[in-house]
């Protein structure tokens, strides 16, 4: 398996390094230490249309948050079924086990070295700079972009990010 992965593209993902998350997975963490019942109930309370607004304009400055449309976060409230909003509570709740392959995560960038291309948004309460950086830990030969943007790189920095990309897979392809 692992020698198929040609390449990897990280853009502020969840990240192997927990020590480098930032204040809003703090947030999270505290609710993993309630029971499971009340944690679970805390989380959909906080799955509301105010908090997706919250989640993507996390942390940018106005001038970058005006790039973000309403749409995104409306459309994506819209879709909100009692059925989504479970698997929603699912997710969050479960990130505390997601930490259990954290380890493994680590041992495979650090064992196949893939060429990696990081870009990273700054401006970001779940993963800040030192989150961009801890990947080069173990990927020392990464390429690490910093951004002026968030954790929706995309969208408010595509005319910065496609042409990274697009180079970076150039250099990866003629290989």
């Amino acid at each position: 398996m692992a020698s198929r992965v040609a390449a990897m593209i990280i853009q502020n993902g969840d990240i192997p390094y927990e020590d480098a998350l930032g204040p809003k997975y703090a947030d999270i963490e505290k609710l993993w230490s309630l029971p499971e019942e009340e944690m679970r109930a805390r989380i959909a309370e906080s799955i509301t249309e105010e908090v997706f607004e919250e989640e993507f304009l996390n942390a940018l400055r106005p001038e970058l948050s005006n790039r973000i449309p309403p749409d995104l976060w409306k459309l994506h409230w819209s879709l909100m079924t009692p059925e989504r909003k479970q698997v929603a509570v699912n997710l969050i709740a479960g990130l505390k086990q997601n930490r259990a392959w954290f380890p493994q995560h680590r041992q495979y960038l650090r064992e196949h070295r893939p060429p990696a291309l990081i870009v990273w948004g700054p401006q970001d309460h779940y993963m800040p700079v030192e989150s961009g950086r801890a990947y080069l830990r173990d990927l020392p030969d990464a390429e690490l972009h910093f951004l002026d943007g968030g954790h929706w790189l995309l969208e408010t920095n595509l005319d910065e990010v496609v042409p990274l990309i697009r180079d970076f897979l150039g250099r990866v392809h003629a290989r």
